[in-house]
């Protein structure tokens, strides 16, 4: 009496893949960009704000859109965390697109404490000659 010890079912490779582990990396990865995207985007810009003492805050408005302009102790613009070129012609172009825009944004000035107060009344007058009354000066607060 002959035995065969063949199987009676042939092995087929695995056609399936397992991504768990991608999918888990994938996700880990993202979570990282995102938030070191986010803590880069909160202050790139060295601005030692002036201070002064705890004041009860206003909530602002919702649906206020707010542009920040930066101004470092050296007096060079940055515009959105994005620095102005040398000649201030290009701010009033930017300044005087947010003036003509359908959504008139909320300017916050952000100048250092060291800077000249010439620097500052330069950029109010030309957010005054755009008409851009709504502005808010960046201050951090005095314990």
């Amino acid at each position: 009496m002959a035995r065969t010890f063949r199987r009676k079912h042939a092995q087929h490779p695995i056609s399936e893949l397992n991504v768990t582990n991608l999918i888990d990396l994938g996700f880990t990865l993202l979570i990282i960009f995102m938030i070191t995207t986010s803590a880069k985007q909160e202050q790139s810009i060295p601005v030692n704000l002036p201070s002064e003492s705890r004041s009860p805050q206003v909530k602002p408005d919702k649906d206020a859109r707010y542009v920040a302009i930066a101004i470092d102790a050296h007096g060079n613009f940055y515009l959105e965390n994005r620095p102005v070129p040398v000649s201030f012609s290009e701010l009033k172009v930017r300044l005087h697109e947010y003036a003509t825009s359908s959504r008139v944004p909320i300017i916050r000035i952000q100048g250092d404490a060291k800077l000249p107060y010439e620097k500052v009344v330069q950029l109010m007058d030309e957010l005054k000659k755009n008409n851009l009354l709504k502005f808010t000066l960046d201050t951090q607060t005095q314990n």
